[in-house]
């Protein structure tokens, strides 16, 4: 074998390495990795196409966390933070603005959602009170998504500490609150219980805050517990002519700093 010869075989097995380690890479990284920045279906598409028929053929939600198909939702661990989860439908749902959402006996998917927040706890070395913990769905303009997903995860600590502040002031009709969050104006309400219950954050948004039934895309909600007992609901418009994109998602901290001592 001459020297050029040699070159190319060496070359030639230094490509194949390389290539079956990336295919290795490709099959061991969490699938949410792959085509997320550019597939708004990608979440659709594991859930329908792999979490429903490994649930359905070998009861194995992989690689879904938990899949509930008579309640008709998936949970999905996010590639983004160590304890952060989505909620993801198992019908085809684009997002907060679907009327499905509010339709006579919808189903609640932040009840469903906030009962798997132990998902969230498993995660982490202590468990949380229910102050530190959020649901969130952005609006049309601050998603990449095409498929309605329910981010579960911590809430910020400052955000946490400001709804501390005027926990007293939320009332149980939407309501300006009175400091600004993440930059952005929210409208904040109270629901009472321990559980959401029949309290459907989307349909409380519909039906309670001036003009969000006609475009409900533009808003998004975020759920925090509140302390004891109850849950602080908050809305904000999308703006992205002044910057706001509608992102609830922003109030959460996918680092979930809460959990570590104050």
């Amino acid at each position: 074998m001459g020297a050029r010869s040699l070159w190319r075989w060496v070359n030639w097995g230094w490509r194949r390495w390389v290539i079956g380690a990336a295919a290795l890479l490709v099959v061991s990284v969490p699938i949410l990795f792959l085509g997320a920045a550019s597939d708004p279906m990608i979440l659709w598409k594991i859930v329908h196409n792999r979490c429903v028929v490994d649930q359905t053929q070998n009861a194995q939600p992989a690689p879904c966390a938990r899949v509930d198909l008579p309640a008709g939702y998936a949970i999905l661990k996010d590639i983004v933070g160590a304890t952060q989860y989505l909620l993801i439908p198992t019908t085809r749902l684009t997002g907060i603005e679907s009327p499905a959402l509010l339709a006579p006996g919808a189903a609640n998917y932040f009840a469903d959602a906030w009962g798997q927040m132990g998902l969230v706890q498993s995660k982490l070395p202590k468990p949380l009170p229910r102050q530190d913990l959020s649901l969130a769905i952005n609006s049309i303009d601050g998603r990449t998504q095409q498929q309605l997903h329910i981010h579960m995860d911590c809430i910020r600590r400052d955000v946490r500490d400001s709804l501390a502040r005027h926990m007293t002031a939320i009332g149980p009709d939407w309501a300006p609150f009175p400091e600004g969050l993440a930059g952005h104006t929210y409208q904040a309400m109270r629901i009472p219980g321990v559980a959401l219950g029949d309290a459907n954050p989307f349909q409380l948004l519909a039906a309670k805050q001036p003009g969000a039934r006609a475009a409900m895309g533009l808003h998004t909600l975020v759920l925090v517990g509140a302390p004891e007992t109850g849950f602080i609901l908050l809305d904000d418009r999308a703006d992205p002519a002044h910057g706001d994109m509608g992102s609830g998602e922003a109030l959460q901290d996918h680092a979930c700093s809460v959990s570590s001592k104050d």
